[in-house]
């Protein structure tokens, strides 16, 4: 039998340490007396069973500021879906708390015995979000990608999840073998031609449910930074009176699709229609709210996921 390295074996001590601790709701002195070790040890891999995210926590109790926030949201964009989440005030993280609320909607979906198609877009936070998914057997289920998973260097797009999340939930996969900016509408639809993209953009369209992120713009948006867009193009945008960008099709304040040559080389399935898909977007934080504002406004989404400091802005829009 293969020895244990001893960096493996420390992982495996840490998730035996958090099990007890916060499955079998074991105390620390019981947990070192169980391993026979001390209790400072005990404590130390029930740390690191945190630190390297071998224990998911999720919160069951529903809080009613959050309740009532996502109620209002509701209301006021005529929305299917709404979940708000508590708000760290000393948190500087985009995905802390959305990503594990979009893991446990992703979960709830997938958990559907009845056959159906889930689209997925991209972006920092649903990469979050699928890294929080328990490993499940899927086999009845499609998994759609939304955008193409080829950066503007040829490599593999980074954010792109489809693939890490068909390996979480084991089911069948249908990626976008195209980038998500094309170098001209006429590339676009030469590549849209292709037989294996055409039934990728059908499948698209049927979605029963989509979840995207949603990208603010600016020079240190998304699109920018990762290298899809030029300083200069996004700055023309901006002052064209876009507001913000899901997986690439970008739109203005009031949630209107700009008919411009950068949305005629965007490669992405179009977003599927909100008559027959929940179409959920998730994000949360200052630099987004422009551009959460204008896709609840528009009818881009018909759900959102966020936290309680986005809510109460986006409320008092």
């Amino acid at each position: 039998m293969a020895k244990r390295s001893d960096t493996q074996g420390r992982l495996d001590d840490a998730a035996r340490a958090g099990w007890l601790y916060y499955v079998a709701g074991r105390t620390q002195d019981e947990i070192a007396a169980a391993m026979s070790i001390s209790r400072q040890s005990a404590q130390r891999l029930v740390s690191l069973a945190v630190a390297e995210r071998l224990i998911k926590v999720r919160l069951d109790h529903p809080i009613s500021a959050c309740l009532e926030l996502a109620e209002a949201l509701r209301k006021k964009y005529d929305l299917k879906h709404v979940e708000v989440v508590p708000s760290d005030p000393a948190g500087v993280s985009t995905t802390v708390g959305i990503a594990e609320a979009a893991a446990a909607e992703i979960e709830r979906w997938l958990k559907r015995p009845d056959p159906i198609i889930v689209a997925i877009g991209t972006g920092r936070t649903l990469k979050a979000a699928v890294d929080q998914l328990p490993p499940m057997e899927c086999p009845q289920h499609r998994i759609v990608s939304l955008t193409g998973n080829i950066g503007p260097d040829g490599s593999a797009a980074f954010y792109n999840v489809i693939f890490s999340m068909a390996d979480a939930i084991k089911a069948r996969h249908f990626p976008m073998p195209l980038p998500v900016l094309c170098s001209s509408a006429e590339e676009r639809e030469t590549l849209h031609d292709q037989a294996l993209v055409r039934s990728t953009l059908k499948l698209g369209a049927q979605a029963d449910v989509t979840f995207v992120g949603i990208g603010e713009l600016g020079v240190d948006g998304p699109l920018c930074v990762d290298g899809f867009l030029g300083k200069e193009e996004m700055l023309k945008l901006v002052e064209g009176g876009a507001a913000g960008e899901i997986c690439g099709w970008v739109y203005d304040q009031e949630g209107r699709l700009l008919g411009d040559a950068i949305n005629d080389r965007v490669a992405s399935v179009p977003i599927p229609s909100r008559e027959t898909s929940a179409v959920i977007g998730i994000a949360q934080g200052k630099k987004k709210l422009a551009a959460i504002s204008a896709a609840l406004k528009g009818h881009i989404i018909n759900g959102i996921i966020t936290d309680e400091v986005t809510a109460e802005h986006l409320l008092a829009d």
